[in-house]
């Protein structure tokens, strides 16, 4: 079997895959270093996790419980949020890659040194098991530089200041559920708490919508989205900077309208805040959709994935009302599912390694 690994800014996940890509099993632990609860199926406990080391540990203690060892698994694969401009493929984790994804570190604080750590954690249960990483980064490796370059100074711009995108697990599956049947110019949401579009040409992407963080591009559950530099600064004047990191991340988009970042509490609300929200929320995707439009020249086909496009009907109609002018496109609702991604990517590794060992092997006799 393989376990993927998805290690977040404050939770731990796993789900168990067969070696046919079918979910055997999945568990999760959140609210690492607070009040920590373990699920596994339908079972939810509180658990002592004061940081993802131990959750890591508490998540495959309850895996054993249910019968499944790390003796069991083939290979582990994780969700590593930033490679940067080197990692731009799923990879074989070797030290070399794991100083790579450190070097990272700045790009992506709250998420890369829990990555690693879930890496070194597993590493040390079990020295001999294979482990792969998938970055969120990767699918948009292939934005032409004129895409991902700010026109900012040299000195400022070697400090890493690029458009790197994010969300790209969810967008590589995405394509992978296409198949042949993949649209050649796909306007491709994933909108959740976290929300971004992808223009995806011929199964490359071409623009999205976030940048050199996950803040920038559409309005989400409570990211701002794009926002003016300018007023950036004035935040930081009033409020300071680590304040104003809160407001910005933390308290603005859905939240900062309306008061909640659940899009279903306020489809389901009759007031004038919640209304609103609503329709920032549906507007500004279709206005960044225009962008990505012109980045792949043209449009054949919209795609919604992510627990709001799933979900929410009115928000995909009042998205496509927007861009109905661009003529009558089919648009699909396509399940999200990022830990499959991650599986179908280790496979493909573990597929790859296969004939290299068959072949030391025979030179060794």
């Amino acid at each position: 079997m393989i376990l993927v690994v998805n290690a977040g800014s404050s939770s731990i996940k796993v789900e168990l895959f067969k070696l046919d890509l079918t979910s055997a099993l999945s568990a999760a632990v959140t609210e690492i270093g607070g009040a920590a609860r373990l699920k596994l199926g339908d079972i939810t406990a509180s658990v002592e996790a004061p940081d993802h080391a131990v959750a890591l540990t508490k998540v495959l203690e309850a895996l054993e419980e249910q019968g499944i060892s790390l003796s069991d698994l083939s290979a582990a694969g994780h969700r590593v949020v930033h490679g940067g401009t080197e990692l731009t493929q799923p990879t074989r984790l070797t030290q070399t890659v794991l100083d790579q994804i450190a070097a990272c570190i700045p790009l992506a604080p709250l998420h890369n040194p829990h990555n690693l750590t879930a890496i070194q954690s597993l590493a040390n249960k079990m020295p001999d098991l294979r482990q792969f990483a998938c970055f969120d980064t990767a699918f948009h490796a292939s934005n032409p530089t004129v895409a991902t370059t700010y026109a900012l100074p040299e000195q400022a711009r070697s400090l890493g200041l690029r458009r790197s995108g994010f969300h790209g697990l969810s967008y590589a599956a995405l394509v992978e559920h296409f198949g042949d049947a993949l649209p050649s110019r796909l306007l491709a949401f994933h909108l959740g708490n976290g929300a971004s579009l992808c223009a995806i040409l011929n199964g490359k992407s071409m623009a999205t919508s976030m940048g050199y963080s996950p803040l920038d591009g559409l309005t989400m559950g409570t990211r701002s989205g794009a926002i003016d530099g300018m007023a950036v600064l004035r935040l930081v004047q009033e409020y300071g900077l680590e304040q104003t990191d809160k407001i910005l991340n933390t308290q603005s988009g859905l939240r900062g309208l309306a008061g909640t970042n659940d899009m279903a509490e306020l489809l389901s609300r009759d007031d004038d805040a919640a209304r609103f929200a609503v329709d920032h929320f549906c507007y500004w995707a279709a206005r960044h959709a225009g962008s990505a439009i012109v980045a792949m020249g043209g449009l054949d086909a919209v795609a919604f994935t992510g627990g709001i496009g799933e979900n929410a009907e009115l928000i995909r109609h009042n998205i496509m009302q927007h861009l109905s002018f661009f003529g009558q496109v089919p648009n699909h609702v396509v399940p999200a599912d990022e830990e499959k991604q991650i599986a179908r990517d280790t496979l493909r590794l573990l597929n790859a390694e296969a004939p290299q060992r068959d072949t030391h092997r025979r030179a060794s006799t």
